[in-house]
């Protein structure tokens, strides 16, 4: 499904290692928003950065980390991404869900008809 115009991004910041029933969490977004039928989600990971705790988390070779930043990144229809939030409030416990109002240029495929 593509769309031009303006929709709500929706960014959930958790930590790689961070999990949901023995896998990991932003697999477990990434799967709910699936089923939610949202437009997409992508998942990034970070090279370095810290949270609450503190603690710097990097790529670095000479400091290891397994437990960088994760972003997923789902933009679709505001009311979409809304009725999606309880379920991330429900999973995202340690993380940080950022929405912002963004303007969708350029959307998916055509519909043939």
């Amino acid at each position: 499904m593509g769309f031009d115009g303006n929709a709500l991004r929706l960014t959930a910041i958790v930590g790689e290692a961070d999990t949901y029933e023995h896998r990991p969490l932003f697999d477990e977004i990434v799967r709910r928003a699936h089923r939610a039928g949202l437009a997409g989600a992508s998942v990034f990971r970070g090279v370095e950065g810290f949270g609450v705790s503190s603690v710097i988390h990097t790529t670095r070779v000479l400091s290891l980390s397994e437990d960088l930043p994760v972003a997923v990144v789902i933009v679709d229809a505001e009311q979409r991404i809304r009725d999606f939030l309880p379920q991330l409030r429900e999973l995202v416990a340690g993380g940080m869900v950022l929405l912002d109002h963004v303007e969708v240029v350029v959307g998916g495929r055509e519909e043939q008809a």
